[in-house]
């Protein structure tokens, strides 16, 4: 019996596998949206462990935004995660979309991600 992915699984799967080409030993930002929230997380595949992580649903940003399904949350989501990135000694990165297109929320994010300092 065969297993069958959808199209969203398979995007995000050849999505993944072209980083794992380009990352080198790079950490990746990877990025997952629902209608309610945003989450981001610093994740190094070397040590296959999560370095850093941000969301809407973190205490200080729930206070801020009563909709963290919003490009405001996920600029705020995005300039936390660079915070404790750098913190943690990470600057460069590659950055997984999973599978989203690079658009709306998920480019707020990015370019929030950016000018706080991380570089991909």
């Amino acid at each position: 019996m065969s297993k069958s992915f959808s199209l969203a699984e398979r995007r995000k799967a050849r999505i993944r596998i072209k980083l794992a080409s380009v990352a080198g030993s790079r950490p990746r930002l990877s990025v997952f949206r629902s209608g309610k929230h945003i989450y981001a997380q610093v994740i190094d595949d070397s040590k296959s462990g999560t370095v850093v992580a941000a969301s809407t649903l973190d205490k200080d940003l729930r206070k801020k935004f009563k909709n963290g399904g919003n490009r405001a949350a996920a600029e705020a989501v995005g300039k936390l995660v660079a915070e404790r990135a750098l913190k943690a000694g990470v600057n460069n990165i590659v950055f997984d979309r999973g599978g989203y297109l690079y658009h709306g929320r998920v480019k707020a994010l990015a370019d929030a991600a950016r000018e706080a300092g991380l570089t991909f």
